[in-house]
């Protein structure tokens, strides 16, 4: 069986040489004579394993030493409440909501606080990202949300919004690595890693210290604390152990790439063949405003339901996989993180112009 075309949103592709690497070390790892899915997270190997992860993300993301980098469990959905609950000690928070993720994040934030609606682009199915440069911020607010990349909608903030000296937190699961990021700009920067970094069931927390504090919200589960991750160094409990294994795979091979100035280049270069094509086809077209899209996900249509399920079937027999929008949206969806080769978009596109002559 080869390997197919993987467009998946998440979990989604890694890096072919990341998975013959583990596979080569699943039943011995570094010659303990156990696969690290068996391996106690006290012993040294693990140590290593988790120290060796950090210290690479610091140097791929250049972390100041002022911030906390925290593997923890819940994906991205637990940050939601994680965050107010530890950083809303006036309670209240600004969100500006532009997809479905930042949504669930602004909803799941009204349990705790009062949480203002500061922006959002629901008026045009999310296809934009509003102008975020003199926002009603509020005078009292403990932190302003985004969600930096909105993967199903195919958006993406190019300038953060001025928070006019407000800690900015951010979701950036699904443009996690994909370029150069100034994380000194941000008091939490975080995403699960099942788009661009490794197994579901991680999900990464950069926080600066200043907000780690015991003054959370009365009630706070012991498990939802920031301090007692960062005190315990992320080993608080048993953590994803193997899934942090991987991630540190993939960072080494983002090192290998050439960090992530080189991820920028090579993302650029992908995205591009496959939005000049859309801008020029007379079937498939983007739905997202050319200076708000996304590189790592690029949601298309033809405008016809039925030919759009017609594509998504043909799609997956030419042997790419995962092309089905979201069900919230439909259409179609290309996610092309990291580790999906730029051959793999270069064929889909020879496929979608075939797709166009026949159906035209």
């Amino acid at each position: 069986m080869s390997r197919v075309y993987n467009f998946s949103a998440g979990p989604a592709v890694l890096p072919e040489e990341v998975l013959q690497e583990a596979a080569e070390e699943m039943l011995d790892y570094n010659g303990t004579g156990m696969s690290v899915m068996e391996m106690s997270h006290r012993s040294k190997a693990y140590d290593d394993i988790i120290k060796t992860a950090e210290k690479d993300l610091r140097d791929l993301m250049d972390i100041p030493d002022n911030y906390k980098v925290l593997f923890l469990q819940g994906g991205a959905s637990q940050q939601f409440a994680m965050i107010p609950m530890n950083l809303m000690k006036n309670k209240v928070a600004d969100y500006i909501v532009t997809g479905q993720w930042a949504k669930k994040a602004y909803q799941e934030a009204c349990k705790y606080g009062k949480v203002n609606k500061i922006a959002t682009s629901e008026d045009k199915t999310f296809s934009y990202i509003p102008d975020c440069s003199d926002l009603p911020i509020s005078e009292d607010a403990d932190y302003v949300y985004i969600c930096e990349n909105n993967t199903i909608y195919g958006t993406k903030y190019k300038k953060l919004p001025n928070t006019k000296g407000k800690t900015l937190v951010a979701d950036v699961s699904s443009c996690f690595l994909s370029e150069p990021v100034d994380v000194s700009k941000y008091g939490i920067i975080y995403g699960g890693v099942q788009k661009n970094i490794g197994p579901a069931g991680v999900v990464i927390v950069i926080i600066r210290e200043d907000l780690i504090t015991e003054d959370v919200l009365e009630g706070t589960p012991t498990m939802l604390q920031y301090k007692i991750h960062a005190d315990a160094n992320s080993l608080y409990n048993t953590p994803p152990a193997y899934g942090i294994y991987i991630c540190g795979k993939v960072f080494k091979w983002i090192k290998k790439m050439g960090g992530l100035a080189a991820m920028k280049e090579h993302n650029e270069k992908k995205a591009k063949i496959l939005y000049d094509f859309l801008d020029e086809s007379n079937l498939f077209k983007g739905t997202v405003v050319k200076e708000d899209r996304s590189l790592m996900n690029v949601p298309f249509i033809t405008g016809d339901e039925q030919l759009d399920a017609k594509f998504v079937k043909e799609a997956k027999e030419a042997g790419f996989e995962n092309l089905k929008g979201h069900r919230t949206v439909g259409g179609m969806r290309a996610s092309i993180y990291n580790a999906m080769p730029i051959e793999g978009v270069e064929k889909l596109v020879e496929f979608m112009k075939k797709f166009e002559k026949e159906n035209a």
